[in-house]
């Protein structure tokens, strides 16, 4: 699975805490509106703001934690958030055993745990920017990448199943619990983290909250990565509702037809994200980031053609199989890209800048493409999203980031 490079023990467990957790959080896909909907009897109103006001929230309260995670040891920050994350996920199983499970508490633990992916995100990567030399990184965050669709690929048809026999809070246990089993993982992966040193004012200042955004925008190299990837992710996620609506409203697609052409084209990014690698060696960082970033934009306005029957669920699962294998490709490369950027003294803040900054995007555009497609029909709203896509590859950095030059760390191989 590794393609044979050796990162270590300390590593495996890291890896082996990412898998579990994202298999858990894979296996609850859905979950939170399926509950809303079936349990608690929400409205479409409701149902939407438990995944834009709930990411936007978190995203709002997640700003001062990236500087504050700077200055922790970030193993044990990783630890706290999956444990934040484990506590909150356990509220919902044991509210609805009790009989007092409220739409207000989804919505809190939504904010919650928002809050908590952002911060343990930004801890993550400074994390691992300590824990492997700078060659290893793009292995590392290939292998991650390739978890994540594996993960895609296995958890929904499974948390599926457990959701038809037992019921969608089930599913959210069983999150609740890979986040504690990740802890565990984090925990086993030993050694000693140097702290941090601190800053020299003993206490937060208001600009302090915009450490990361300023080191972003300082740099001509993650400045146009920044917007790209911000704007790229929050048009693709804001069209997803449109589609659900055009699928399964519109053309009459069953649910199995709209979660098989999702669902199988994630062994795209399987693929993709284990070739990474292997492009970069041969063709080099800065142009398998170009290119894969110009070809991931080119396929979702593909989507506006979308029609019925066979042909449509084809076309469907085309075109998710070409975006999802360029964001294999590129996702990997970006992040390695990003690393290699960014002081190591300055990576928590600036990772949670840019998820903060993602996610708040990505809430704005679900919220404006909701009140576009009511105006002027899904079709018409995704083949917009997808025109403005075509000129995201404009904001690709034009030059090959040049690593800082840092210490190399000396991390334990045992």
């Amino acid at each position: 699975m590794g393609n044979g490079h050796r990162l270590g023990r300390r590593f495996g467990w890291l890896w082996a805490a990412y898998g579990t957790s994202a298999l858990g959080t894979w296996l609850a896909f859905g979950a939170f509106p399926l509950i809303a909907i079936q349990v608690l009897h929400a409205g479409p109103a409701e149902v939407a703001a438990l995944s834009s006001v709930g990411a936007a929230v978190g995203a709002a309260v997640a700003v001062p934690l990236g500087p504050w995670v700077e200055f922790r040891r970030k193993r044990q920050v990783l630890i706290g958030m999956d444990l934040v994350r484990f506590a909150a996920l356990l509220t919902v199983p044991a509210a609805f055993a009790l009989g007092v499970l409220s739409f207000v508490q989804l919505l809190l633990v939504s904010v919650v745990v928002a809050a908590a992916d952002i911060t343990f995100g930004a801890a993550s990567g400074a994390y691992l920017k300590t824990l492997l030399p700078a060659e290893d990184l793009l292995v590392a965050n290939a292998r991650f990448e390739s978890t994540t669709w594996t993960s895609t690929i296995i958890g929904p048809p499974l948390g599926g199943a457990a959701i038809g026999l037992l019921g969608p809070v089930v599913t959210v246990a069983a999150d609740a619990v890979s986040y504690l089993l990740s802890a565990l993982g984090i925990r086993a992966t030993g050694g000693r983290e140097p702290r941090p040193k601190r800053r020299e004012a003993a206490r937060m200042r208001a600009g302090d909250l915009l450490d990361g955004w300023r080191y972003i925008l300082a740099d001509a190299t993650l400045r146009p990565l920044f917007f790209n990837t911000a704007l790229f992710n929050a048009l693709v996620m804001a069209t997803q509702p449109l589609l659900a609506v055009l699928m399964l409203d519109g053309l009459g697609f069953t649910p199995w037809q709209y979660g098989l052409a999702f669902a199988a084209p994630a062994i795209a990014g399987l693929l993709g994200s284990r070739l990474a690698r292997q492009l970069v060696t041969r063709f080099g960082q800065h142009r398998v980031l170009i290119v894969a970033g110009t070809l991931r934009a080119l396929w979702p306005v593909g989507l506006a053609f979308l029609g019925p029957g066979a042909g449509g669920l084809l076309l469907v699962i085309g075109v998710e199989l070409g975006l999802i294998f360029c964001c294999g490709v590129f996702n990997p490369v970006y992040s390695t890209y990003r690393l290699e950027r960014t002081a190591t003294d300055r990576v928590a803040r600036t990772l949670s800048a840019w998820s903060v900054t993602t996610k708040a995007t990505t809430a704005l555009l679900t919220a404006v493409w909701g009140v576009l497609g009511s105006l002027l029909g899904p079709r018409t709203a995704i083949g917009l999203a997808g025109m403005l896509l075509l000129a995201t590859p404009l904001l690709l950095p034009r030059r090959a980031a040049v690593p800082l030059a840092e210490p190399k760390p000396a991390p334990s191989r045992a």
